[in-house]
């Protein structure tokens, strides 16, 4: 897999992890690029949620969008 493939694939799913939480934003995102347990932490301090609330949404948002990585 090169690295432009990975790259627009981290586009499309960091897209929708906007759609979901919008209070993240890009740059904040980009900085997470694939630290779960990071964007966990910002999704806490900026949606004010729980964090077992965060870690079950991401394990969520995960299965839904598990195909992206296939690219």
């Amino acid at each position: 897999m090169n690295r432009d493939r990975i790259e627009g694939s981290w586009k499309q799913l960091a897209g929708k992890a906007r759609e979901q939480w919008g209070k993240l934003t890009h740059v904040r995102l980009e900085v997470l690029a694939g630290r779960r347990s990071q964007l966990a932490g910002r999704m806490q301090e900026q949606c004010g949620i729980a964090k077992d609330v965060a870690a079950r949404e991401l394990a969520d948002f995960r299965l839904r969008n598990r195909d992206w990585k296939s690219v």
